[in-house]
């Protein structure tokens, strides 16, 4: 039963492929904030994969995110997120990122569980308009 209270961590070293040079988010050879909110939405996806039924997924709706501070290349980072909010197939997640000098970003994200065949169809049906 996917509950608030579920927590997950992933983490990562960053490589020049993560940063904001490489991505296109900034000159700087630091890590990329779309990379780091790309983790951080995988580390909540992550936390309720194995409570989804079977055909179902989720999908990311909303972020509201700050990143504080900048990481090199080389240094490991990690994400922490916790399932602070549930309304039927609405799932609200506080999330942190972290180097190991400290916190370098934190906010909100929303993701809605969703039947998998049913999203893509509708997906696929808008390809074909």
């Amino acid at each position: 039963m996917i509950a608030p209270g579920i927590k997950h961590r992933t983490e990562q070293t960053v490589t020049f492929e993560l940063t904001a040079a490489h991505v296109g988010s900034g000159l700087a050879p630091v890590f990329a904030t779309p990379m780091m909110i790309s983790m951080m939405e995988n580390t909540c996806a992550q936390s309720v994969e194995n409570l989804l039924a079977e055909g179902e997924s989720t999908v990311g709706t909303a972020v509201n995110i700050t990143h504080d501070a900048a990481t090199p290349v080389g240094m490991k980072v990690w994400c922490e997120s916790e399932l602070v909010e549930v309304d039927r197939r609405h799932l609200v997640f506080e999330v942190k990122a972290y180097d190991e000098a400290g916190l370098i970003g934190q906010g909100r994200h929303d993701r809605f569980v969703i039947d998998s065949e049913k999203f893509m169809a509708k997906v696929n049906a808008k390809a074909q308009k």
